[in-house]
């Protein structure tokens, strides 16, 4: 996989939107119950950067 990172810490989410740690916990559950629904597995206090950027830039991979 190299050295491209694949999810982002809520710490990492924090600092790329400018809030707190403990609301960027709470976007962080919210995406990934949003991933749940969908059918993928999630990571706890991790989200994936491709979706990240999708839900919070418009990105499309």
């Amino acid at each position: 996989m190299g050295d491209k990172k694949i999810y982002f810490t809520a710490v990492e989410v924090a600092k790329i939107l400018g809030v707190s740690k403990g609301h960027a916990y709470k976007l962080i559950q919210k995406l990934n119950n949003e991933l749940s629904e969908k059918g993928f597995l999630v990571v706890a206090g991790k989200i994936p950067v491709r979706y990240f950027e999708e839900r919070y830039y418009g990105f499309i991979a």
